[in-house]
């Protein structure tokens, strides 16, 4: 098999004149497959020649073309009654919200790039996101990111983890879209290959979007933005190879990000789109304009002409392929109504940013591509595009041998510790439970807005949607521990906890996008993990009506040395609260008030962060998790926070049920005193992940109809203790010490660890 070895790029690139005919030896060089080579003879009737090998390389990456995950991505739900696109049709999924308005929102992957250079990676990242949102003609209005790093105690891992948030920090700020909510955990999976996931979420009135599409024989087609360079050559080829001890070599495939640049595009974009004379439109991402082109041209069964001299450039005398390849960002490809030119061309110059008719619609369906009046590429758009001509392949799975080992999980080996005090102070102070304001206080969370919520902290972020009492709630989820035990039950797990933490919010779950970080597809172990993790999403997203709209795969997350990451199908979630004055916060309001668990304890500390950290034990079982009764718990909460019967609501996750408390406690500094269940060991009961789990707090006056209600709805639920006033933490009568004190160790441990 011919995998992607990035060194040859550079060889490649390097040659002095245009290769006008090709090899099998050049298509591997390329990364294509002998039968994809052959293929496209089939498709050209002729050999092509080396830039239209270049196009077909980069379409048909497995980065541009899904090529071995297609197939799985189909069997995803994605219908439902607020659908207004459905994944695949345009550049963001696109979901009714009311009020005649509709969110535009995705998820996607800058792995490769941030392992190199983790600066410019992660900002490019964010820039990319933002303008899949802004192309359809929705203003982004908050930024959320997934992110992954290796071992927090290498030297490595430190300098990645600073690259990326201050990338993504200056990006999104500059840009000035709120950062307003994100995930980040450290382990030695992702020594080699971090993973920077970004979410963009934009608003656009319904019925004035703009599709990523080219129809009008003789509609002009303009590039408008930046000035095309020779950085991200290749990027898209580049993200479908594993990581290698050369990868370094290959950071002319890093693309440099403007966000400045990028405001400019933004404001011009979305006035030149009330013109009404933009005809389609899409940014210019991963490929360029070989991918802006061919997909383009293939939805809307039409042909262009292009003239790549026209295309504004940094560098004198581009090579064709050169300037078809490059991923130099803030760039977009805009079809035009004829006749209208100058309405566009004032915009954009208004904006002062580059506005260059490139080419014409044709009636045919190839995309012709010249340079100096010499035709230098024509090849038909169909086959270039997923759902098109692209290869499409179902690879070999096969059970991790790991599983093995998970199956000899005896939790009764697992020696209770004596002292539950040091293990609560281990446990606050572990990277992927303590704090993580290191990482957001980077990021502008109130940039150019006053509506994200702030004061009040949930479990998911809350977004006002202006002019109402509305809101939208964001979230993204994934436990890749859980995952990598079960990746069918973990996946399940990271849909139904970010639909937890929307519903412990107030609101109501509507529509998930994912990025599904794997590592190399012809790995029958990776496959494997891949298959069911999608089967695993697709169960839970109908079981809680959240239909996919998109999002990102992200193969190769592998490394000769390291292997594969573990597998992290991130899921980014959409939630509406129409009621923003029954909003649910995490915080305990009231010293006295009685504190409730929704749910049952389990005698589980399986796939626990107490288990792998502190005794460990790598393999164990996936948690316990039954999706019926994650589903009756998520709507018992929503009734009894739409009839106001609780003061905070909080969801049992990593760290377990003391972490829940504790966090609960440490915003307005009330401590707690709870008793545990005796039939359960008590390290399971105060640091287990169990699922299904909601600590909820309720006024005196209050806790009959609390009860009566989860009674009438059938829902196990159980009285734990009392919010105190004096700020300290029992447990059994046992003192585990003030809030104050852990507070000192959460906040402090990050910051300890990376500056």
């Amino acid at each position: 098999m011919y995998f992607m070895r990035f060194p040859r790029f550079r060889a490649i690139f390097a040659e002095k004149i245009v290769i006008e005919s090709t090899t099998l030896e050049t298509a591997a060089k390329l990364g294509l497959l002998p039968e994809e080579y052959d293929k496209i003879i089939e498709i050209l009737g002729r050999v092509p020649n080396f830039t239209e090998l270049s196009i077909f390389s980069v379409m048909w990456s497995e980065h541009c073309s899904y090529k071995n995950s297609i197939i799985w991505l189909k069997k995803l739900p994605k219908k439902g009654s607020r659908i207004l696109a459905e994944a695949g049709e345009e550049n963001a999924g696109l979901v009714d919200i009311g009020g005649g308005l509709a969110c535009a929102f995705k998820i996607e992957s800058h792995n490769h790039p941030s392992a190199i250079e983790p600066y410019q990676g992660a900002a490019t990242g964010v820039g990319g996101i933002h303008r899949d949102i802004f192309t359809m003609g929705a203003r982004p209005i908050a930024a959320l990111n997934s992110l992954r790093f290796g071992n927090i105690d290498l030297a490595k891992t430190k300098w990645i983890t600073r690259g990326v948030v201050k990338g993504i920090g200056d990006y999104g700020n500059a840009f000035g879209v709120p950062t307003v909510a994100g995930e980040v955990y450290f382990d030695d999976s992702y020594n080699v290959n971090p993973l920077v996931n970004a979410m963009s979420v934009g608003i656009v009135e319904t019925g004035k979007t703009v599709s990523a599409i080219s129809k009008g024989a003789g509609n002009p087609v303009y590039i408008v933005g930046s000035s095309t360079g020779k950085d991200g050559i290749h990027g898209a080829t580049f993200a479908s190879g594993d990581i290698d001890e050369n990868s370094a070599a290959n950071l002319p495939s890093v693309q440099v990000g403007d966000p400045f640049q990028e405001k400019l595009l933004l404001e011009a974009t979305l006035e030149a789109i009330k013109t009404g004379a933009i005809v389609g439109m899409q940014d210019m991402g991963a490929a360029g304009i070989t991918c802006s082109t061919s997909e383009m041209s293939a939805k809307g069964e039409s042909g262009m002409k292009v003239w790549l001299d026209k295309v504004p450039t940094r560098q004198e005398n581009m090579k064709p392929f050169e300037i078809l390849l490059s991923e130099s960002q803030e760039r977009m490809l805009v079809v035009v109504e004829k006749g209208r030119e100058k309405e566009i061309e004032a915009v954009f110059d208004k904006w002062d940013l580059h506005c260059a008719i490139i080419g014409e619609v044709t009636d045919g369906t190839n995309i012709e591509f010249y340079q100096n009046g010499e035709l230098v590429a024509d090849v038909p758009a169909e086959p270039l595009v997923l759902g098109g001509g692209a290869p499409v392949y179902v690879r070999e799975t096969k059970r991790p041998e790991y599983f093995d080992e998970i199956e000899k999980f005896d939790q009764e080996k697992i020696t209770e510790p004596a002292d539950l005090v040091a293990v609560a102070k281990f446990m606050v102070a572990e990277p992927n439970i303590a704090s993580k304001r290191w990482v957001y206080q980077q990021y502008d969370s109130m940039v150019q807005t006053n509506n994200t919520s702030t004061n009040n902290p949930s479990d998911a972020a809350l977004v006002r949607i202006k002019g109402t009492n509305r809101a939208l709630a964001l979230k993204v989820d994934c436990n890749p521990y859980y995952v990598f035990a079960d990746p069918h039950k973990g996946t399940a797990i990271a849909v139904s906890e970010a639909a937890r933490n929307i519903v412990c919010s107030g609101g109501v779950p509507v529509a998930i996008t994912n990025n599904l970080n794997f590592g190399n597809p012809y790995n029958p172990e990776v496959y494997y993990q891949f298959t069911e993790a999608v089967m695993g999403m697709s169960e839970a997203c109908l079981k809680f009506d959240t239909p996919v709209t998109g999002g990102n795969v992200s193969f190769y997350n592998q490394s000769a040395d390291g292997g594969a990451v573990m597998p992290t199908p991130g899921i980014g979630m959409l939630g509406i609260v129409d009621d923003m004055d029954k909003r649910c916060g995490l915080a305990f309001q009231n010293a006295g008030d009685q504190i409730f668990l929704i749910g049952k304890s389990q005698n589980d500390i399986a796939s626990s962060q107490y288990l792998i950290k502190y005794h460990k034990t790598k393999y164990s079982p996936a948690p316990h998790f039954e999706l019926d009764e994650e589903y009756e718990v998520q709507k018992a909460t929503m009734a009894i926070i739409a009839d106001g019967l609780i003061a905070s609501a909080h969801d049992v996750s990593d760290g377990g049920l003391f972490i829940t408390l504790l966090e609960s406690a440490m915003v307005n500094k009330f401590g707690f005193e709870i008793t545990t269940d005796e039939s359960i060991r008590k390290d399971a009961f105060l640091f287990g992940e169990s699922q299904s789990r909601i600590v909820v707090s309720v006024k005196v006056d209050m806790v009959e109809k609390f009860k009566q209600e989860l009674q009438n709805q059938g829902v196990s639920f159980s009285l734990l203790g009392t919010v105190t006033k004096d700020a300290t933490i029992k447990i059994d009568g046992e003192n585990f010490g003030s809030v104050a004190g852990y507070d000192a160790i959460y906040e402090g441990a990050l910051p300890g660890k990376l500056n």
